[in-house]
């Protein structure tokens, strides 16, 4: 076991935007990009005091909801493309072109908010 303390090495998104969190040197971890992230979430957290909605409850609209699920297939067909490729014995470079979509689709699903 390592006698420092070790940073993850895993970047940490912003709890607001989903954008890559700079790793601060010491202390806790931030957990926004920027103060506006940080502001979007407290007006956020502010709004769902005194309702039903859990403080964690994440509310999207129907066009929101659609379109996030829209990504989501986008990823399992890019997915499903890999391992059709893979079960056909695909060359690298076909399956390096695949893999590339694959990332495309989970990176623009990744940032749904």
């Amino acid at each position: 076991m390592a006698t420092g303390i070790r940073r993850r090495d895993r970047p940490q998104p912003c709890r607001w935007c989903g954008r890559e969190v700079a790793d601060a040197q010491m202390g806790r971890r931030r957990q926004y990009c920027r103060q506006s992230c940080r502001q979007r979430a407290y007006e956020q957290r502010a709004m769902v005091k005194g309702t039903s909605l859990a403080p964690d409850s994440v509310v999207l609209s129907a066009d929101e909801a659609a379109q996030l699920s829209d990504r989501v297939y986008q990823v399992r067909c890019a997915a499903e493309d890999v391992a059709i490729a893979v079960d056909e014995g695909a060359g690298a470079d076909e399956l390096r072109q695949l893999c590339d979509a694959l990332m495309e689709a989970a990176k623009a699903a990744d940032g749904w908010r």
